[in-house]
């Protein structure tokens, strides 16, 4: 399949290959940003190999047997870890917790913002499958719907990281000096979430 945006333009097709008699299921794309193979595990257990555009459908395979030990464990791992996997839900999950995430939203940032007193823009409740949240240079904040479903400690997080987003659009020694100020343990917080990231070479 192929489609492009204004961005970049992509190829992309599912393959199967077999690493040391497993057959694994992994998703080939060919991107004109790439400039160098890129070999993705997600914790839902997606594999993905990106290759610059018009390379060879043979490297992905040469390069998928390269990696297929660190494949293979990483797959491992991944599949016993207690974490967080943050995929794409359904509509209909989106739907069902779409409400309840953005007034959970509205009322920690109208807590917190009590301290901070930032301005914003707008809130915004998505179905992503990367983003916890995000915060725009237009001061509009953003969140995961999934947030309604995390322990209230890290979605406090989640909500205070994106305010103070507004003030430092960056992750420097003054933009977490800013969250310490709620949240003091969010180093701790932030390892748990990242069990729920991908990996890649």
């Amino acid at each position: 399949m192929y489609f492009s945006t204004s961005l970049e333009e992509y190829f992309f097709m599912k393959k199967q290959i077999s690493l040391n008699g497993r057959i694994i299921e992994y998703t080939l794309k060919q991107s004109r940003r790439a400039r160098m193979p890129r070999l993705t595990i997600q914790r839902d257990g997606g594999v993905a190999v990106t290759l610059p555009w018009r390379m060879s459908e043979k490297f992905a395979e040469r390069f998928m047997i390269q990696k297929s030990q660190w494949v293979l464990d990483t797959l491992d791992r991944f599949a016993r870890m207690p974490g967080i996997p943050l995929i794409k839900g359904t509509k209909k999950d989106f739907l069902e917790h779409k409400a309840f995430a953005q007034a959970l939203a509205q009322a920690r940032i109208g807590h917190f913002n009590g301290i901070y007193n930032l301005s914003f823009n707008r809130i915004s409740i998505r179905n992503q499958k990367t983003r916890w949240g995000s915060c725009s240079k237009k001061g509009n904040l953003n969140f995961n719907y999934k947030i309604a479903l995390l322990h209230p400690k890290l979605a406090d997080y989640i909500i205070v990281h994106e305010l103070c987003h507004l003030k430092e659009l960056n992750h420097s020694k003054k933009f977490w000096d800013l969250v310490a100020l709620t949240v003091p343990d969010h180093r701790t917080l932030r390892a748990e979430l990242r069990k729920g990231r991908e990996v890649y070479v």
